[in-house]
């Protein structure tokens, strides 16, 4: 499944608020920002990939409830970059201290922050 990158800058510069609400409009597909601005649009998943980041998912949390340390994410959460990327990881995690020191209006939008561990599966190229 190919993903398309959209060149926005400079006919249209999307604010933070903009780009969530893109995002929640069109919940089928997955965006991504880039910190250059463009727009990167990704189809649903597969079920093999599905199924794979459940299980990235599913390791991930199982480690962070053994050891209580921070806060899982699956790969529907975003994360604004300090360098101004919107991305969305596989699976990541976040200290419990930085969680924690987020709002309440914060949370419930793309975090403010960078994961302090993510996973990102790259599908092999098919020749």
């Amino acid at each position: 499944m190919d993903t398309i990158t959209l060149e926005l800058n400079p006919v249209i510069e999307l604010t933070d608020e903009q780009f969530f609400q893109l995002c929640q409009q069109n919940r089928d597909l997955r965006f991504e920002r880039t910190a250059s601005g463009e727009l990167i649009i990704m189809p649903p998943t597969g079920g093999e990939t599905s199924n794979r980041n459940a299980d990235l998912t599913y390791q991930l949390q199982a480690w962070n409830r053994e050891n209580k340390l921070g806060v899982v994410f699956d790969s529907s959460g975003g994360f604004q970059l300090q360098n101004g990327a919107d991305r969305s990881p596989d699976a990541a995690w976040v200290r419990s201290e930085r969680w924690e020191s987020l709002t309440a209006e914060q949370r419930q939008k793309f975090l403010p922050l960078c994961p302090d561990f993510v996973v990102n599966y790259v599908l092999p190229a098919i020749l």
